[in-house]
């Protein structure tokens, strides 16, 4: 399963600031029906994705009925990304 996110970057305090983008509603709807096939706990679903021309994996965390694509700090160096940016994320789930 391929997806495309476009969305604002933003932040959740933690322990430790965490960066991300949401899926939208239809992007959302679309992950949820086959989520359960992929994921290895507590929703997480593993995936790996592209932003600009940085690869990485990581897995999306579900949250407030949508799901969110934690960006790494490494990827938001290499490309320049800020809190309030808005960036167009391609995702490959794995697994499926």
């Amino acid at each position: 399963m391929e997806l495309e996110v476009t969305g604002e970057v933003f932040t959740w305090r933690g322990p430790a600031p965490f960066h991300f983008v949401a899926l939208d509603d239809d992007a959302a709807a679309e992950l949820a029906e086959v989520a359960t096939a992929v994921t290895y706990g507590w929703g997480m679903v593993p995936v790996r994705g592209r932003l600009g021309v940085t690869e990485f994996t990581t897995s999306l965390w579900p949250k407030e009925g949508t799901f969110y694509v934690p960006l790494k700090d490494a990827v938001r160096r290499a490309e320049g990304v800020e809190v309030g940016d808005v960036v167009t994320v391609h995702l490959h789930v794995v697994g499926l």
